[in-house]
């Protein structure tokens, strides 16, 4: 099964809120996801973040793939960069 960090969205029309969930990739976008580990609301000035990092760290050495905007926004709060060196620790 493979597994994705990807946005699930939610609020209302034209006031988008999202979840950053861990899904199965063959799932819908809004359809049944695995563990929610965060939100991102892009209406607010900046936009507002919240993640779980212990767990999306857990995720990502497991073999989750974040899609492109979840991967943005892993860069932005520095988790990819630990993700890396981490990685780079065990292989040493």
């Amino acid at each position: 099964m493979a597994v994705k960090l990807r946005l699930k969205r939610m609020g209302a029309k034209k006031k988008p809120f999202y979840r950053v969930v861990v899904a199965d990739s063959r799932a819908k976008r809004d359809g049944k996801v695995i563990e929610e580990v965060g939100t991102y609301n892009p209406l607010t000035s900046p936009a507002e973040i919240k993640l779980d990092k212990e767990e999306i760290m857990k995720w990502l050495n497991n073999g989750a793939e974040p899609t492109d905007t979840v991967r943005n926004i892993l860069s932005k709060e520095g988790i990819l960069k630990e993700f890396h060196e981490s990685k780079a620790k065990k292989g040493n």
